[in-house]
């Protein structure tokens, strides 16, 4: 019997959720290094494991390199009596309590030589002087690509006893569900699939004449798009009301950069050509279409986040029956399925059950 065997690309960065899945599996085994570009979401991953942990029977510990030192972790001081050095554990790993123990090492790249021969024992031994990590802690670290230029080099020996692994950023429509179930604000939601550069990578390719958007080394640009900085958007773009448009425009040009801001602005701008929700699921036959994609970006993702019964749902579909383009009215579906509110009610609707059946599922292959 011949079976046919995939190709298997062993460079191919993963993703944050199968960061995840070798941190749940084998993370009391060994100790992976996650390595990505600025502001992807590495440090997201000591919420996600927390999640999924709990705190029952877990202490969760995050450890930023870039700021402690030796001292914040363990140090000896004498003891009189004994005339010996006696080892005090810092209150950070909980050494008290007999829980077992989670520790992300955030920013591994930029500690000081000593912090990186420290974290190497603890990250390999789990163990701090003489403090031992209870039975099946976890312990992981995140860093920046050494091609970021912004920190420095892990020692040879450290390297060699942890497992290094690449993150990448996330897709558009991976940082829509995140962001949907985050409640990330619509307008927002929409800026970023009318502009998926701004997910796009210099690790793919893209250079500063062709994307104005995102983190280049060679630029050390200070303000761009990230799924980190996207996110950090979202007061200013709630509260615009009350910061007004000049405002509002500097903060989100402080945020992701001047370039970016003005799409962003552009996307803001078009409130008149919106219809509410409400107003679609009163009438969904005869309420006014937007003719502007960006309009229509906005609607859904802001209907995803209000829309509460199958009647609802429904009253919508029909109305994104009479948009013309299929590939949208597939953006709508698909961030009705990855949203953790709205999926359980669209995966029983009628409406959305027609429009599959109608052949609209090659969209989404």
């Amino acid at each position: 019997m011949s079976m046919k065997q995939g190709t298997v690309n062993f460079n191919n960065p993963i993703s944050i959720q199968e960061a995840l899945r070798l941190i749940v599996t084998n993370g009391s085994a060994k100790t992976y290094y996650f390595q990505g570009e600025p502001g992807i979401g590495k440090s997201s991953l000591h919420h996600m494991a927390r999640e999924v942990y709990g705190d029952s029977e877990w202490d969760h510990i995050y450890l930023d390199w870039s700021l402690v030192d030796y001292g914040e972790i363990v140090m000896r001081a004498p003891d009189r009596d004994t005339k010996e050095l006696e080892l005090f554990i810092s209150s950070l790993l909980k050494p008290k309590s007999k829980k077992k123990k989670l520790i992300m090492i955030d920013e591994l790249d930029k500690g000081e030589p000593l912090m990186q021969k420290l974290g190497t024992r603890l990250m390999l031994d789990h163990v701090v002087g003489d403090y031992e990590l209870p039975e099946g802690s976890i312990t992981f670290a995140t860093g920046n690509l050494s091609t970021d230029g912004v920190g420095k080099t892990i020692l040879a020996h450290t390297s060699n006893r942890i497992t290094t692994m690449n993150i990448r950023k996330p897709t558009v429509d991976e940082w829509l569900a995140w962001a949907t179930n985050k409640g990330i604000a619509a307008e927002i939601r929409a800026f970023v699939k009318m502009t998926p550069s701004v997910m796009a990578s210099y690790l793919d390719g893209a250079t500063p004449e062709d994307n104005p958007h995102i983190f280049f080394p060679v630029q050390r640009n200070k303000q761009f798009c990230s799924p980190r900085s996207l996110a950090l958007c979202n007061p200013d773009v709630i509260n615009r009301d009350k910061l007004g448009l000049q405002l509002t425009h500097a903060a989100l040009a402080g945020t992701i950069g001047l370039k970016s801001a003005e799409l962003m602005s552009a996307v803001l701008a078009l409130r008149d050509e919106i219809v509410t929700t409400d107003d679609v699921i009163a009438d969904p036959d005869n309420v006014r279409l937007p003719e502007k994609q960006a309009a229509l970006f906005f609607m859904m993702f802001n209907a995803v986040d209000v829309i509460k019964t199958q009647d609802e749902l429904s009253k919508f579909m029909r109305f994104m029956n009479r948009v013309k383009s299929s590939e949208v009215q597939s953006v709508f579906f698909t961030m009705a399925m990855a949203s953790k509110r709205l999926s359980p009610i669209a995966a029983k609707n009628a409406e959305i059950a027609k429009w599959l059946q109608a052949g609209n599922y090659v969209l989404l292959t």
